[in-house]
């Protein structure tokens, strides 16, 4: 189980309230989340500047000390990726520490991937020589991200939903032949800084669609510095609704990606 938190906006924007200082910010998940869950074993921030990541991540819970609120005060960026872990597939560590990074690729999960141990030999199968060397935890999530890099590899032309679509089929596959009850947690999100795609499976998943410039509910401020010959838009994805907006819900064994306007169109798997 983790908390995950994905942006993306038509402009450069500053994320600290929906990161920190909402009523359910991701901070206050760390803590505990609307079921009193905590999710204490580490955090990790992806933003994007010239499609270029960049990446920080503790071992350590985002509401202990001043490291997360420091680092989501500095995110000014147009793509945001934010996690924080409970840990359930191994220990609490920086190399078991999300977001994963291949390149310009970003990758966070929430969820579980049932019997993991017997299943990941089969998923390393599927894994080129290559990205087999790369794995340096021992989680479930860094696995499945070199597996859907091996098929972005194997087959270049298909975009970012397609690819993510195949590797989800597959694996969810995989784990039906092994436990046809098992119960599959498989909320990811990747992106590369343009493009931004996700799933939902066995988790929870909402999203809100922000347009035009607000005064932010928290802080009173717009958290943007708006061209006004530009049309403002986002879309957040995120475990739990975070703020008083018009969060809906992501429909279950559904992926999605966030277009260019950006406007969020699901597909159901």
């Amino acid at each position: 189980m983790c908390r995950l938190y994905g942006f993306r906006a038509s402009e450069p924007t500053k994320v600290e309230c929906t990161l920190v200082h909402a009523q359910n910010a991701l901070m206050v998940q760390s803590r505990a989340d609307l079921a009193g869950k905590s999710h204490a074993n580490g955090w990790g921030l992806a933003t994007y500047e010239d499609h270029l990541p960049h990446i920080e991540r503790q071992a350590w819970a985002a509401y202990r000390g001043e490291h997360f609120r420091q680092a989501a005060a500095r995110v000014f960026s147009r793509h945001v990726l934010a996690h924080v872990r409970r840990a359930t597939v191994g220990k609490a560590s920086l190399e078991n520490t999300h977001p994963f990074v291949d390149g310009n690729w970003a990758f966070i999960h929430n969820g579980t991937i049932p019997e993991f141990d017997r299943l990941r030999p089969r998923i390393l199968s599927a894994i080129s020589p290559a990205r087999r060397e790369a794995i340096r935890g021992e989680t479930d999530s860094e696995h499945f991200f070199q597996y859907l890099r091996s098929v972005q590899e194997n087959q270049p032309d298909l975009p970012p939903l397609a690819c993510l679509r195949h590797a989800l089929r597959q694996v969810v596959r995989w784990c039906r032949e092994d436990d046809p009850a098992a119960r599959i947690g498989l909320n990811v999100i990747l992106t590369d800084g343009s493009a931004l795609v996700g799933s939902r499976i066995g988790r929870s998943l909402c999203f809100v669609e922000r347009d035009g410039v607000h005064d932010c509910e928290i802080c009173g401020f717009p958290h943007v510095h708006h061209d006004p010959r530009k049309v403002y838009r986002a879309v957040i994805v995120a475990s739990e609704r975070i703020s008083h907006e018009s969060w809906r819900e992501v429909p279950d064994n559904s992926i999605y990606q966030v277009t260019d306007e950006p406007r969020l169109e699901i597909e159901s798997l």
